[in-house]
């Protein structure tokens, strides 16, 4: 079987182009993962539904084991306002709904502090894509990166 290369090359290029932005960025790793071709990070894919204060988000990242993997944290609020997808339809999630299915129409605490005030940190709200601080003792949902 002889295959045309040049040919089999143009199509998956026309393939590439049509596919929506965010389906060329992230990919779904098959193991609760999502790896993110722009920024070169891997994403928890789910939240595990629970709340948490600042404090207690980043040791559930320290402490987090997915795919195989022990090196998680909590992301900065440039990482994380990194996954908002204004494209997506309202009402939210802002956020790929295809790769992160059960992201809550909620905030989600960054590992960033609030340079105005040493008990706030910034977080991203993933109903309207806003981001804003608040004091450190809130409870909000956590995704982790590596």
């Amino acid at each position: 079987m002889q295959i045309n290369l040049k040919y089999t090359l143009l199509t998956l290029s026309a393939v590439m182009l049509a596919l929506p932005a965010w389906a060329a960025r992230l990919e779904d790793k098959g193991n609760g993962t999502v790896y993110d071709y722009d920024t070169g990070l891997t994403w928890q894919q789910q939240d595990d539904g629970a709340t948490k204060t600042w404090a207690a988000a980043g040791t559930y990242c320290q402490n987090l084991s997915l795919g195989g993997k022990s090196d998680w944290r909590l992301p900065n609020v440039k990482e994380l306002s990194s996954l908002i997808d204004y494209r997506q339809p309202n009402p939210g999630p802002v956020i790929s709904r295809v790769m992160f299915p059960t992201t809550q129409l909620s905030y989600y605490w960054s590992a960033s502090s609030y340079a105005a005030s040493s008990s706030n940190a910034w977080r991203v709200f993933f109903g309207n894509g806003s981001v804003n601080a608040s004091n450190e003792a809130g409870s909000y949902y956590v995704r982790c990166v590596r």
